[in-house]
């Protein structure tokens, strides 16, 4: 398994994603980090199963929600550049470093 850093930007998204679901339900913020986390883990310990996508990055999809964790494999880490809902304009992220 490869550690996994999130950006900032990418961890405020999370966070914000979070709040903004258990808002709407309560449980739900819970379930949405959970399913982020079973993705997040899953491309931690199998690096190349994301899907390959553009800027040399990858993503996985967290079960049950509209969103994809865009991440680079690093010599030593995961990088996860975006918490990414899937109507938000592809490559947002792209200045992220």
């Amino acid at each position: 398994m490869k550690p996994v850093r999130f950006l900032e930007e990418a961890q405020d998204e999370l966070l914000e994603q979070i709040s903004y679901y258990e808002e709407h339900q309560k449980g739900l913020g819970d379930r949405f980090r959970e399913s982020v986390e079973a993705a997040t883990a899953l491309a931690s310990a199998h690096p190349k199963l994301g899907s390959p996508w553009k800027l040399r990055t990858r993503r996985v999809f967290p079960k049950g929600f509209p969103f994809s964790v865009v991440y680079r494999i690093e010599p030593s880490e995961l990088v996860v550049f975006a918490v990414a809902h899937f109507k938000r304009r592809p490559t947002y992220w792209r200045s992220r470093k």
